[in-house]
């Protein structure tokens, strides 16, 4: 397990399980799903806040027409001004005819612990 670090809230690092970047004070890879911390690694009287789930989207969408469609799944991030701060490609496939495809998306969040940035 890894150890615990501190650093402004934000502050990504590498899950060693999927290589996936994820944020610094995860106790749980969003990714993949493996622990990363444990309570007897975190500092004295310091607990993970439970999480909240601020935005959820659900979808399903179904090939109706004779043959194959391809999808591109593209995840896009703005801030308050409308920038774009990141996109990236979530996943891509082809749906047969008559096949169904489900999509959800969550972003989940907690108080970042320390001290307070703007980004």
């Amino acid at each position: 397990m890894s150890q615990v670090r501190t650093g402004p809230p934000g502050t990504t690092r590498t899950c060693p399980h999927c290589r996936e970047t994820i944020l610094e004070s995860a106790t749980v890879c969003p990714s993949c799903k493996h622990h990363l911390r444990f309570a007897a690694d975190l500092p004295a009287g310091d607990t993970q806040a439970a999480a909240i789930t601020p935005l959820r989207v659900e979808g399903s969408f179904r090939n109706s027409e004779g043959s194959a469609w391809e999808y591109s799944m593209v995840l896009t991030i703005r801030n308050e001004r409308g920038e774009e701060i990141a996109r990236r490609l979530v996943g891509v496939g082809a749906i047969q005819p008559d096949e169904l495809r489900a999509f959800t998306l969550s972003v989940e969040m907690t108080p970042a612990a320390g001290k307070r940035t703007r980004h």
